[in-house]
């Protein structure tokens, strides 16, 4: 077979087209994102439900700076060493959510391996803040692993937002390749955790699209519901630059129904699975 035939990207399905976004509420967000130079993932990582989000007025912001101590092969955050802690960063996420009416907000943030308390501390100032400065919104936090360490885990659940969400990715088999410094059974261990402590409503989330297979998604989410996580999004994967992990297939819209059904008869509160899902999709229902 010819080489350059070998090293040509799959063609995306006709579902997976995103429509621009439009409407409102949308309109009126971009004005004060632009207008005040806010940041929010939504537009730093390009998600192709940002019209959607930010018209049901929920929106994801991104803390600990935008340079992660981890390499994964999926991501398209820059990877090295991380400027010190802005400890303004919570005011200014707070007052930007305030500023954007933002009902339900979602905090992920770059991994800080660097850091003493892996930026747990700066985490927990950033709910307290959204919590003083814009009272009615609702809270999920996307935490990194903390390296499995149950000290800076604490302090999120102590702090109570609606729901901690921590992302598992990708099968077992894969985690390596694709979360180069993570673990698959720490990460299941972060979500069983955070259940046993306490907390109301745990999250997670799967790409799809990496060269698993079938019989992988299904243990997989089989191991997250033994982990008595709540909410589990299944989506697909798409590469961000030429430098990330090729997209191996596009999954149909059939298998994404299969894992559907499949996670809901596990007893899953609440499933999100079809192509353009991400893991803050319909964030606002997950709390209820």
């Amino acid at each position: 077979m010819n080489e350059t035939l070998l090293d040509t990207p799959l063609q995306k399905p006709k579902w997976i087209r995103v429509k621009l976004p439009t409407g409102k509420n949308y309109r009126e967000l971009r004005t004060l994102v632009d207008k005040y130079k806010l940041n929010t993932i939504c537009q730093s990582g390009s998600c192709p439900n940002m019209g959607e989000c930010w018209g049901e007025g929920t929106a994801t912001f991104m803390i600990l700076g935008n340079i992660c101590t981890r390499s994964c092969g999926f991501c398209g955050v820059k990877t090295g060493k991380p400027l010190d802690v802005n400890w303004d960063e919570p005011e200014k996420v707070a007052r930007s959510i305030k500023l954007m009416k933002i009902k339900h907000a979602v905090l992920t943030s770059v991994d800080r391996d660097d850091l003493k308390d892996m930026g747990s501390i700066l985490w927990t100032e950033t709910v307290n803040a959204v919590r003083r400065i814009s009272p009615g919104t609702t809270m999920e936090t996307l935490i990194p692993d903390f390296q499995g360490i149950t000290k800076h885990i604490d302090r999120i659940i102590a702090v109570s937002p609606e729901v901690i969400s921590h992302n598992m990715e990708t099968v077992k088999r894969l985690t390596r390749e694709v979360r180069i410094q993570a673990k698959y059974e720490r990460s299941l261990e972060v979500l069983r955790y955070m259940k046993e402590a306490g907390q109301n409503r745990t999250k997670t989330g799967l790409m799809l699209g990496l060269g698993e297979e079938k019989s992988e998604v299904m243990q997989t989410i089989e191991d997250i519901r033994n982990a008595n996580v709540d909410v589990i999004t299944i989506g697909q994967y798409l590469q961000p630059t030429k430098k990330h992990l090729p997209v191996k297939r596009f999954v149909d819209l059939e298998e994404f129904e299969e894992y559907k059904l499949f996670a809901k008869e596990l007893g899953f509160r609440h499933v999100e699975s079809s192509p353009l899902v991400r893991s803050s999709y319909h964030a606002e229902k997950h709390i209820h």
